[in-house]
C-alpha cells in the first residue's frame, strides 16, 4: 500500500433543501461572464444536505471531522492573499472518525444575516458561499457553492427633486431638474432642461450615467469610473427660452444599488453627468450623485398583513411612476 494517496478518495456535493423552488439570479463572474446562482435575502435560512460519496465503496475513509461553513467575504484584487470575512458560521457535521460508506448530513443556518449585496466589480468582489470540508491529515476534501444575495430597500420617505444650474458668465445659463434623487433599479428618470441664456453654439448634449467604484483607504485609494449609459438629449443648437424633456429608463442597464463604505472596504456610487459640446468641441459638464436602490419584485410571503396592505397602498399611490414603470416593463419584455 502506497504511503501517499493520489487523488481524492471521496466527492462532496452540497444540495439546498429548496433547490427546486428557489429563484435564481444572474450574476457577473470575475471574467465578465454571467452565471445563475440561487438567490437569497437578508435574514433567510440557508439549509440543505452535504453528500459525501466514497469513490471506493469497500475502502474506509479516515477523517478529522466533517463541517460546513457559511461565509461572506470581500476580496480586493490588488490584495488577493487577504480575504476579509464579515460573516463566518460553522456547523460540525461529524466528529473525527471514519466513513465506511457514502453518507448524507443535514445542515441548517437559521435566519442568517447577509448585510450586503453580492458584487463583482473592477477591483473588488463581495461573495457569499457554502463550503463543506472533510478534514484529513494530509489533504482536506472540500467543495464550495456560491449563492447570490440581493438587498431590498423600502420606498424612501424623503425623495426630493434635483435642481441645478450650469453657467458660463455672459455666455450660457442652463437650469436642469430631475424629478427625484433616489431611483429604484427599474425606475425612470424624468427631467427637464431649460435654456435661459445661450450665446455659444451648442451642437450636442447628452446625459451619462457614471458608476464610480472606490476601493481601499487612505493613500491607497483606487477609483474606477465606468460609463453605464449615454443618452442623447439634443442634436443641434438650442435657443433661449427652450426646454427639453428627459425620460431615461433604467431597466435596460446593468446596475447595482448604491453601496456606501461597505465594511470599510469599498463603495459603489452612481452619478448623472450632463455633457454639452459646442461647435469648437469644447465640453461643459455638471455631475450630480443619485441613489439607486433595489425594489422587491413581489410582496414576500413573510410580510405581515399590515405590511402587505402598506405595500399595496404604495403601489396604488405611486401614480407618478406607475405608468412609466409599465411602459418600461413592456419595453424590456
Amino acid at each position: 500500500m502506497s504511503f501517499f494517496s493520489f487523488g481524492q478518495s471521496a466527492e462532496i456535493d452540497v444540495v439546498l433543501t429548496d433547490a427546486e423552488t428557489r429563484k435564481k439570479a444572474e450574476h457577473k463572474t470575475e471574467d465578465g461572464k454571467k452565471d445563475k446562482y440561487f438567490l437569497f435575502y437578508d435574514g433567510e435560512t440557508v439549509a440543505g444536505k452535504v453528500n459525501v460519496t466514497l469513490k471506493n465503496p469497500g475502502k474506509r475513509l479516515e477523517h478529522q471531522g466533517i463541517k460546513i461553513e457559511f461565509v461572506g467575504q470581500i476580496e480586493l484584487y490588488y490584495d488577493r492573499g487577504n480575504h476579509h470575512e464579515f460573516v463566518s458560521l460553522v456547523k460540525d457535521l461529524a466528529r473525527p472518525g471514519e466513513l465506511t460508506q457514502s453518507q448524507t448530513f443535514d445542515f441548517e443556518f437559521t435566519h442568517v444575516e447577509k448585510p450586503y449585496e453580492s458584487y463583482t466589480g473592477q477591483n473588488v468582489k463581495l461573495r457569499y458561499f457554502l463550503r463543506a470540508t472533510v478534514s484529513r491529515r494530509l489533504n482536506d476534501i472540500s467543495k464550495e457553492m456560491d449563492i447570490v444575495v440581493h438587498t431590498l430597500s423600502t420606498y424612501p420617505e424623503l425623495n426630493s427633486s434635483i435642481k441645478m444650474e450650469v453657467g458660463i458668465e455672459d455666455c450660457l445659463h442652463i437650469e436642469f431638474e430631475y424629478n427625484k434623487s433616489k431611483y429604484h433599479l427599474k425606475d425612470v428618470i424624468v427631467g427637464k432642461i431649460y435654456f435661459l441664456l445661450v450665446r455659444i453654439k451648442i451642437k450636442h448634449m447628452e446625459i451619462d450615467i457614471i458608476k464610480r467604484e472606490t476601493t481601499g483607504t487612505g493613500p491607497s485609494v483606487y477609483h474606477e469610473n465606468d460609463t453605464i449609459a449615454k443618452y442623447e438629449i439634443m442634436d443641434g443648437a438650442p435657443v433661449r427660452g427652450e426646454s427639453i424633456p428627459i425620460r431615461l429608463f433604467l431597466a435596460g442597464y446593468e446596475m447595482t444599488p448604491t453601496m456606501r463604505d461597505i465594511n470599510k472596504k469599498f463603495s459603489v456610487r452612481y452619478y448623472l453627468n450632463l455633457v454639452l459640446i459646442d461647435e469648437e468641441e469644447r465640453r461643459y459638464f455638471k455631475q450630480q450623485e443619485i441613489t439607486l436602490w433595489r425594489k422587491g419584485d413581489v410582496v414576500r410571503k413573510s410580510m405581515s398583513t399590515q405590511a402587505t396592505i402598506g405595500a399595496q397602498r404604495f403601489e396604488g399611490s405611486a401614480s407618478s411612476e406607475s405608468a412609466l414603470e409599465k411602459a418600461a416593463r413592456e419595453d424590456s419584455g
